[in-house]
């Protein structure tokens, strides 16, 4: 079975989002004081983009701690990216950074809680993803 990964802040429109789309997800802990947890199956990252500066990634430090362990990083598959169109071109630019890094597509891009359509076709572009498995 595959799963989710994500990473939500105190607003918790990812997690919101997540819960829409009815899968077996683990969340990455906001606190980084708390244990990063480890995965043993192949998973879908789904990260927001934090900053607007062009010296900011935008990748929360909790998903790059997460990332940084090379087990977790070789079970990732694809990326989903949440983001505020209000941050123009740095718009879901976290996920298009971790996609690229590494090698993985980026499957999605949706703003704050995303809506019917945005879990409709995330749905379906994991789906699709997991049938190359």
């Amino acid at each position: 079975m595959h799963q989710v990964v994500y990473f939500s802040n105190v607003s918790e429109n990812t997690k919101r989002f997540v819960e829409k789309l009815d899968v077996d997800a683990v969340r990455i802990p906001l606190n980084q004081k708390l244990e990063i947890p480890q995965v043993n199956k192949p998973f879908v990252l789904i990260t927001p983009t934090y900053g607007t500066t062009d010296a900011d990634s935008g990748i929360p430090k909790q998903v790059i701690k997460f990332l940084n362990l090379a087990h977790n990083r070789a079970l990732l598959k694809g990326v989903i990216a949440s983001g505020n169109t209000n941050f123009g071109s740095k718009y879901c630019y976290a996920g298009k950074l971790v996609a690229d890094k590494c090698n993985v597509p980026l499957l999605y891009k949706f703003e704050l809680i995303g809506t019917k359509y945005d879990v409709e076709m995330v749905t379906e572009r994991m789906e699709n993803l997991w049938t190359q498995f």
